[in-house]
C-alpha cells in the first residue's frame, strides 16, 4: 500500500467514527456543551471538517466545498473561507449549533469524498512535493501537510466521542 492509500484508510477511519458517534444523536446532544467553556459535538465535528475541507482544497488548488457547495449556508455562517474555528471564542464555539446529525455527516462525506479523489491522483513522489509556505523552516511537504491533518482530525474525532460520553454517560456505545 502506498502513502496515499494510507492516508486515505486514516481519513475512512476518522469519517466512520465520526458516523459511529453522531448517527441518530438528537441535536440536543449533539449542540450540548458537557461542561461550560467545552465544545460540543456539533462544533468539533464541523471544526474537524472544516480543517480537512481547507487543507485539501488548498492541496488542490480550488475553492472550499464550504463556500463552493454552500455548506455554509446550510451551517448558517458566513461565506469565509479562512473560518475554520481555529481561535473561536466561547461564544462563537456556543453559538454553532446543527438541527441534525445529517448536517454534519453530510459535511464531513462530502469533505471526505474530496480528499479521496485527491489522494487517488497522488504519487509517492508527490507526496514529497514541498508546498511553497516560506514561513516554515523547512517548507512542509504535501505528504506533511496531510500527516498534520490526520493528527488534528483523529484528535478531534476522539474529542467528539467523548463529548457524547460525557453528555450520555457510561454505556452509550451499547444504544
Amino acid at each position: 500500500m502506498d502513502g496515499a492509500a494510507v492516508i486515505a484508510d486514516a481519513l475512512g477511519r476518522i469519517n466512520r467514527v465520526l458516523h459511529r458517534a453522531m448517527d441518530g444523536v438528537p441535536a440536543e446532544t449533539l449542540n450540548k456543551q458537557p461542561a461550560p467553556g467545552s465544545n460540543s459535538m456539533a462544533w468539533l465535528a464541523w471544526h474537524l471538517c472544516r480543517v480537512q475541507d481547507h487543507h485539501i482544497s488548498d492541496l488542490l488548488e480550488v475553492p472550499q466545498l464550504w463556500v463552493s457547495d454552500g455548506w455554509h449556508e446550510k451551517f448558517g455562517m458566513a461565506k469565509d473561507e479562512s473560518e475554520t474555528g481555529t481561535g473561536h471564542t466561547l461564544e462563537q464555539v456556543a453559538a454553532l449549533e446543527v438541527d441534525s446529525a445529517g448536517l454534519s455527516l453530510g459535511y464531513a462525506d462530502a469533505v471526505f469524498e474530496r480528499a479521496k479523489q485527491y489522494l487517488a491522483t497522488v504519487t509517492p513522489e508527490g507526496l514529497d512535493a514541498e508546498i511553497n509556505e516560506p514561513q516554515y523552516t523547512p517548507l512542509p511537504t504535501i505528504g506533511v501537510r496531510l500527516v498534520s491533518v490526520i493528527s488534528d482530525n483523529t484528535q478531534h474525532a476522539g474529542q467528539v466521542m467523548y463529548a457524547r460520553g460525557m453528555v450520555q454517560g457510561f454505556g452509550w456505545m451499547n444504544v
